[in-house]
């Protein structure tokens, strides 16, 4: 069983509690750091933070998963969980990146989704479903999306003003009962 116990070179630094296990504790930090695009949520709400290890020598391996493949916040979202461990005194901190299986939406927590909404952002329903192997693509006019929700004044009467958002995971939609603009976590 780990200890718990950090490394002695990092004084003024507590050891995890007693009983607490040094991975369960390097899990606890790495879940708590923020998204570098949607700041409401932590890598945990997101659902992208897919493991925590202690590896033996004392150093942390976490796996994370973005949101896409080629997503521009996988560099942020490394640097910032090795410099948040780093600085909690875990030492030898790798960051894998792993793209299978791909993130999914339905990933996201149920406590991310309530934070989504509660920053005026509209949570994603559940994800398509989709059998194994190659995505057919169509062309031509978009399907007529779901009933989406306005996160500002809940009514159902409103509609996509665009497919592209502030981040390739979220679209434009406006709000007809109060033409509030919002924005709209994508199903992926």
């Amino acid at each position: 069983m780990v200890t718990g116990r950090r490394s002695s070179g990092q004084a003024g630094r507590p050891a995890a509690p007693a009983g607490e296990t040094a991975t369960g504790r390097a899990r606890e930090v790495a879940a708590s750091v923020a998204d570098p695009e949607l700041p409401m949520l932590t890598l945990a709400d997101l659902g992208v933070l897919r493991d925590v290890r202690e590896e033996p020598g004392g150093g942390v391996t976490v796996t994370i998963t973005p949101t896409y493949t080629g997503c521009p916040a996988v560099e942020a979202m490394r640097d910032d969980l090795r410099a948040r461990l780093l600085r909690e005194g875990f030492t030898g901190v790798e960051v894998r990146v792993v793209l299978d299986p791909p993130w999914t939406s339905d990933w996201i927590s149920a406590s991310g989704r309530r934070k989504l909404e509660a920053a005026g952002v509209a949570p994603p329903g559940p994800a398509p479903r989709r059998a194994p192997g190659p995505v057919p693509l169509t062309l031509g006019p978009r399907p007529p999306g779901r009933g989406v929700r306005c996160p500002r004044c809940g009514s159902g009467d409103t509609a996509e003003l665009s497919p592209f958002g502030a981040t390739a995971c979220k679209a434009l939609w406006r709000c007809r009962a109060c033409a509030e603009p919002f924005e709209r976590f994508k199903e992926i």
